[in-house]
């Protein structure tokens, strides 16, 4: 149980005490004479803070410590028959050494991606954290070795973020790389599942290194079917039609887009 923790539910407390107190008052001889609309205002004046307590509560405490699964089914028209029903799993903003995210949360997470027994596993960037009030730095090799176990048919991919270049990308792709994952940056590979091909384009973040969709789109056999892994979503305007899917990060809740 963290410290942050410990405070939060402290002041939540305190408030609730200090709400029933005042409850306790509005039973009285000076309550019952008041007119409405100043009963209207007090309550609100005792309410008001509680609720943003509560709000405060759920989004500093209780909704950052959840770890749930999304299942989203994407259909694009254009997408090969013979490639339908893959399964891909999607792992983004991991922030190791951030509030709840620590060797137990990583193993968890791994555990829960295994699970849902996924064709293909992407990491879609920022593994890292900055030294601050909400988060304290793990190096890099610590989530590679936790990434390590999770366990794919066509493989497990990677691409970097704004965080993880921050810090020191090439280290970053380093520790991955080491532990058997591979890091597309601005670089392509091919998946092949069942009797048909899938490539993979990894694009650098686009706050950090720039651009360079064409470039990497280039190296691609021409026709292929194409999945876009990048963690700044902001590029997918730029991406031709050619590209049906991308897959990005960034945002904390993950995104897929296509045409």
């Amino acid at each position: 149980m963290s410290i942050p923790f410990i405070v939060a539910v402290a002041l939540l407390l305190g408030l609730l005490i200090a709400f029933f107190q005042r409850l306790r008052k509005f039973g009285g001889a000076e309550w019952r004479s008041l007119p409405r609309w100043q009963k209207g205002i007090r309550i609100s004046a005792a309410l008001v803070p509680l609720i943003l307590a509560g709000l405060l509560f759920w989004g500093f405490v209780i909704e950052p410590n959840r770890l749930i699964v999304h299942y989203e089914t994407v259909k694009i028209e254009t997408w090969p028959t013979e490639l339908s029903g893959l399964r891909i799993a999607v792992i983004s903003d991991i922030h190791t050494g951030a509030w709840y995210i620590d060797d137990r949360k990583l193993q968890r997470i791994v555990e829960l991606t295994n699970q849902q027994q996924p064709d293909l596993i992407v990491l879609l960037g920022d593994y890292m954290v900055s030294n601050n009030w909400h988060g304290h730095r793990v190096e890099p090799e610590v989530t590679a070795a936790a990434m390590k176990n999770l366990k794919a048919p066509l493989g497990v991919y990677a691409v970097l973020g704004n965080h993880d270049w921050w810090y020191d990308g090439e280290k970053v792709r380093r520790a991955f790389e080491q532990n058997g994952i591979r890091v597309l940056e601005d670089e392509v590979a091919e998946v092949k599942w069942r009797d048909a091909s899938i490539w993979l384009a990894g694009f650098g973040d686009l706050w950090t290194r720039g651009e360079h969709i064409k470039q990497t789109l280039a190296k691609l056999p021409p026709g292929v079917t194409v999945i876009a892994l990048t963690h700044n979503p902001d590029i997918f305007p730029r991406l031709p039609q050619t590209v049906p899917l991308m897959l990005a990060g960034h945002t904390h809740g993950g995104r897929s887009i296509f045409r």
